[in-house]
């Protein structure tokens, strides 16, 4: 008899290079060479019988098979998983209490919550939107939330030590930080530069403050948002430029041009918080099992 289906590793290859555009970006977020990403698209359309990405210069985007296949790709692995958590005794129950950026992919976060949610259907959860720093921050045995994922400038600088001799945090994701506008807003704007921010207890907008000043970059703020949501509603309207992260940039905003007087910008990564000191099995389970779907 034939084999029927995919296989299981090209599948989350695929969801890598169609969720991040790209067969470079993609192979980063899976750790493998170009090539080798390459191959296991070239095996997964033989056996899809069409072509899923139509490439270009700009990267690959998918072919309405290839978008079809996604919608399936994304829930295939995690059911894999799931069925094998549930036979090794360790699916979960009980509740969970997630404290997570905004910045952290805005667009896909409730389909991973979602996926999540249907792996562990006897899991209830509660999410709480918190700044970076103030998940940081409260990371300790007193917390009010079982697991933490912030985001952390890629500086050079030491990372956070984990807590009380605990492990590092752990990096599920790094992301391009970006100088970006609303698409139809003049490509080349001139200074003083008018800015988009969010109030200063976000880390990253004071970083960009700093990094302006620093380079005596002039500019003014023309709008404060409360939330990257808002962010995004502010720069689509044209209200200003700000820096988002890859992930971050919606509908109707765009990065800006090189060369036009800004500072580069370093990059982001995302960070896992590491577990306590006596933590239940139930959380370190869910955190294994949210670090898959983070990645």
């Amino acid at each position: 008899m034939s084999q029927r289906g995919f296989d299981l590793t090209q599948l989350r290859t695929f969801v890598a290079v169609a969720e991040s555009g790209s067969v470079s970006a993609g192979a980063e977020r899976v750790f493998l060479s170009q090539s080798s990403v390459s191959e296991q698209l070239k095996k997964l359309e033989e056996r899809a019988g069409q072509p899923l990405f139509v490439r270009s210069k700009q990267g690959v985007s998918a072919t309405p098979a290839g978008s079809r296949l996604l919608e399936h790709a994304r829930r295939i692995p995690a059911m894999s998983e799931a069925a094998f958590e549930d036979l090794q005794g360790r699916s979960l129950d009980g509740e969970l209490r997630i404290a997570i950026t905004d910045y952290y992919r805005p667009h896909d976060i409730a389909r991973i919550l979602k996926t999540f949610s249907e792996q562990h259907p006897r899991l209830k959860l509660h999410v709480t939107v918190l700044p970076s720093a103030v998940i940081d921050s409260h990371a300790g045995d007193d917390a009010s939330f079982d697991i933490g994922l912030s985001l952390r400038l890629v500086t050079g600088s030491a990372r956070p030590p984990g807590r009380r001799g605990t492990a590092q945090s752990t990096v599920v994701r790094r992301e391009k930080l970006l100088w970006v506008s609303a698409a139809d807003a003049d490509s080349r704007p001139g200074a003083p530069y008018q800015l988009v921010l969010l109030p200063s207890s976000c880390q990253l907008q004071r970083f960009v403050v700093k990094l302006l000043d620093e380079n005596k970059v002039p500019y003014v703020v023309s709008h404060s948002a409360s939330g990257v949501a808002g962010l995004q509603l502010a720069l689509k309207a044209g209200l200003g430029i700000s820096c988002l992260n890859e992930s971050s940039i919606g509908a109707g905003v765009v990065a800006c041009p090189a060369g036009i007087g800004l500072p580069a910008l370093p990059a982001v990564e995302f960070h896992l918080l590491p577990g306590r000191i006596g933590e239940s099995e139930r959380v370190s389970n869910a955190r294994t099992a949210l670090m898959r779907l983070f990645s």
